[in-house]
């Protein structure tokens, strides 16, 4: 198994919504856990026999980060109102390529206005605003998998 199937495998565990799973062939034994917010970790084992050159690549082998100015801006930002995906797919922020954005900075929203939309195992779920207010900052890039919980959008409510 290659560098390549590993990280196909984990975007497939992240967006299935599993806690838990475990993989075991021939030669590798993979553990991929999901949780509240951490990220993904990748356990390898591999039998006595097997040259350690093959878990040098799993092990450099990058996991979903955090955007550092999501982190960033949740000190400087603690007066604005954050909307949070409710559910782990892939966030849009167009119904389709040709159609303008459902939301933009400085775009005035009201209570149930959709945000975005996010596709979790073919279905596609529109994100209403719960506030009303302006948004101020728009956290996550188009089409990038987002997780439960993980702040898509800041709303001035004022």
């Amino acid at each position: 198994m290659d560098l390549k199937e590993i990280q196909n495998l984990i975007k497939f565990v992240a967006k299935s919504g599993a806690s838990e799973v475990k993989l075991e062939m021939e030669d590798i034994k993979i553990t991929i856990k999901t949780g509240d917010g951490e990220n993904t970790t990748i356990v390898q084992q591999m039998p006595m026999g097997t040259p350690m050159m093959a878990a040098a690549p799993v092990a450099a082998a990058p996991t979903p980060v955090v955007a550092e100015e999501a982190v960033a801006s949740r000190d400087d930002d603690s007066k604005y109102i954050t909307v949070k995906s409710p559910i782990i797919g892939t966030f849009y922020r167009k119904p389709s390529p040709d159609k303008p954005n459902f939301a933009e900075v400085g775009q005035t929203i009201a209570e149930g206005d959709v945000l975005c939309i996010i596709e979790a195992m073919k279905l596609f779920n529109e994100i209403e605003s719960e506030v009303s207010g302006k948004i101020v900052k728009i956290l996550v890039d188009d089409a990038s998998p987002v997780e439960f919980d993980q702040p898509l959008f800041l709303v001035d409510p004022s």
